[in-house]
């Protein structure tokens, strides 16, 4: 078994190159033989693009339409339930909790994460330590996902109230507060999911900040002086020159953000496995398929996730294209 796993590892790495450029080399033979310098023309992106679009074809297009097949199928894939799977997510009174988490997540994650990348980008842009500044802010970009949760869920750990408290969040606010309880953030229903927004935000803030502060680089420093000079304040600066300025980016970052969030995963289920009211749509797609075997389902929120994201793909796509055009 062993070595038939490395004979195909071998032909994978070996043949499909090997294939790609005698593919290559014959289609141009082809063509150089070929006296209609029009249709060489014509047909030489094609013949270049076409092992790409098979591949893409193999690869993305057929699981989607795969996938959008099984969301009207049985648990097991061997009936036709028609549209029995989204009624039961738009219906079930825990897939409403499940909605509802992640409407939280995108409403408020992608509020406080823009609002805090655009804080923090105009301030470090007035100190001398501005470097410094957006290493420690954008440093949580360079750990992964799950092991930001892992640190995390070590920071919200509790113990019984009279105990020292080993969790960060807790010991903190048990020192500076005399008469603070300490909290079950991870399983107290009322407050789980904002601890969990709250690693993501600390997460995404970097990101945020970096391409914010770059838009706010590109703004001419002799516009902000010139209104400087006509006596406008720095809070009409910012609000009538700054942020209208860095509108598009603004847009930018928000949609990339909320993609991102409509996909939230590795934060839910690594501190709590979407238990105690928390999971998130990506989370309970991965349950329906692996631990209920429910592909029906599984497949159902994979196509409700595909549909919601793909309108805020568009309007990213359309703003990065404005950018380029206006540039």
């Amino acid at each position: 078994m062993l070595i038939q796993r490395v004979f195909l590892s071998i032909l994978a790495v070996v043949a499909v190159p090997a294939v790609l450029v005698v593919y290559m080399f014959l289609s141009e033979k082809g063509l150089i033989k070929s006296k209609r310098k029009s249709f060489t023309d014509r047909i030489r992106p094609l013949l270049w693009l076409l092992p790409a679009l098979l591949l893409i074809s193999g690869i993305l297009i057929y699981p989607v339409i795969n996938t959008v097949v099984l969301s009207f199928m049985s648990a097991n894939s061997t009936e036709f339930v028609g549209l029995k799977n989204f009624a039961y997510i738009f219906a079930e009174k825990e897939m409403l909790i499940v909605l509802r988490n992640n409407a939280l997540w995108v409403v408020f994650f992608t509020l406080l994460t823009v609002t805090l990348g655009l804080l923090i980008a105009v301030l470090t842009d007035r100190v001398k330590y501005e470097s410094v500044a957006k290493a420690f802010i954008f440093l949580p970009m360079a750990i992964s996902f799950v092991a930001a949760g892992v640190i995390w869920k070590f920071m919200y750990e509790f113990r019984p109230i009279g105990t020292p408290q080993i969790g960060t969040v807790n010991a903190i606010l048990t020192g500076l507060i005399s008469d603070f309880k300490p909290q079950a953030w991870l399983s107290n229903r009322s407050q789980n999911n904002w601890a969990l927004i709250i690693v993501g935000v600390w997460m995404w803030t970097g990101f945020a900040m970096v391409i914010l502060s770059a838009a706010l680089k590109g703004i001419p420093y002799q516009l902000v002086e010139a209104a400087r000079i006509d006596g406008a304040n720095e809070f009409n600066i910012f609000f009538r020159i700054i942020l209208p300025l860095m509108k598009n980016t603004v847009v930018v970052v928000t949609t990339t953000l909320v993609i991102n969030v409509l996909k939230i995963f590795d934060i839910v289920y690594v501190m709590t496995n979407g238990n105690l009211g928390t999971e998130v749509i990506a989370n309970r797609m991965y349950k329906e398929m692996f631990t209920y075997r429910n592909f029906g389902r599984a497949s159902a929120l994979a196509v409700l996730l595909l549909v919601v994201i793909i309108p805020v793909m568009l309007i990213n796509i359309r703003r990065l294209k404005e950018g380029g055009a206006r540039g």
